[in-house]
């Protein structure tokens, strides 16, 4: 049952090694005086350690690795 958590992790480490992190833009109120109103927009970045996703693959990988079927000795 660890086998497709493990494949996700790989999956999701994979990605985060190509995509070191991303941008994403707000709007902000400024002015606000009756009906006249002011924007502002603002850019913000979001970026990881690239270590994360060499985490995430080893630790895909192990849960492939050790994944046990239990199987009872009759």
């Amino acid at each position: 049952m660890k086998k497709p958590l493990g494949i996700v992790l790989i999956v999701v480490g994979a990605i985060m090694l190509a995509y070191t992190g991303f941008n994403y833009v707000t709007t902000e109120k400024v002015v606000d005086l009756g009906p006249i109103e002011i924007n502002a927009e603002k850019s913000h970045t979001l970026q990881w350690p690239p270590f994360i996703g060499f985490v995430l693959i080893a630790g895909g990988a192990y849960a492939i690795l050790h994944d046990k079927k239990k199987s009872s000795p009759d």
